[in-house]
């Protein structure tokens, strides 16, 4: 009996998926959810076993598990500017961020020793949150400026004392909007504390396969450009406002040659 009434959903299912949009936008995102929350299940043990508990060097496994996720979702890589990550010490890498689907991204790229500052709401999100716990992920309060602050001073401090790269998003929320949100500046404050180059990193716009509002989801090819490294030695907190300009205008450049478009651009920065 449950054969039967399986068989139904088994012909209607790629039905939908080859004649609907929608759908398929549904059901991507519902794969992704749950795929990533099972691998999660699968790596926390691996991660304690192999660290004894909270250590960034449990990002070499999560990058490991996560890396084939892509092929699932039709979606591709092209990197260019490989050689600027071959820095050595502690940096700061800042992105553009358009949706959950940068973490395969960063994945794809993702330096060791590294890992990123996310928000602290991140940590309950189940499974995920505590694979990424157990990743080093740095969580602040983005409602409390000055909880992000004493958590970024810590964190310069703890780049320095453990050479680790960190990795933030300055726009500090989602954007699907054609171009850059101002950048906020936290991630530059914590690089002129840490006395840590900046590796600007840019991914193009994903409005060739992934519209949020439409409820499109496509197969698609992303271009991450890494771009070279901004030096802060010297810098002080006076600086931090030209820093963060000067990040904006390069990445907003290599945002519209990558995504081969016209883009608004929305302001280089803000506190």
């Amino acid at each position: 009996m449950d054969t039967v009434w399986m068989l139904p959903v088994l012909l209607v299912l790629p039905l939908l998926l080859w004649t609907s949009s929608t759908f398929v936008y549904y059901f991507k995102k519902c794969f992704y959810v749950a795929y990533m929350m099972l691998l999660a299940v699968v790596t926390i043990p691996i991660c304690i076993l192999k660290s004894g508990g909270r250590d960034i060097e449990n990002m070499r496994v999560i990058r490991f598990m996560v890396r084939h996720v892509k092929y699932f979702l039709g979606l591709r890589y092209q990197v260019s500017g490989w050689e600027h990550l071959q820095t050595d010490g502690p940096y700061v890498i800042i992105s553009n961020h358009q949706s959950s689907l940068d973490v395969l991204g960063m994945m794809e790229i993702l330096p060791d020793r590294c890992t990123m500052i996310a928000k602290k709401e991140l940590i309950w999100a189940g499974t995920v949150g505590m694979i990424c716990w157990l990743g080093g992920i740095v969580f602040i309060n983005r409602q409390k400026t000055s909880d992000a602050k004493n958590v970024m001073s810590d964190a310069a401090k703890t780049m320095l004392a453990d050479k680790i790269r960190l990795w933030v998003f300055p726009e500090g929320t989602r954007n699907q909007n054609g171009g850059l949100l101002p950048f906020k500046k936290g991630a530059f404050h914590l690089a002129v504390q840490a006395q840590a180059p900046i590796i600007p990193i840019v991914f193009s716009s994903y409005s060739n396969f992934y519209l949020r509002k439409e409820k499109e989801f496509k197969s698609g090819t992303i271009t991450l450009k890494i771009l070279p490294k901004i030096e802060t030695k010297g810098l002080t907190a006076d600086d931090v406002t030209a820093l963060s300009d000067q990040s904006f205008g390069v990445m907003h450049s290599a945002f519209l040659e990558i995504s081969g478009q016209a883009t608004q651009c929305n302001g280089p920065s803000t506190h």
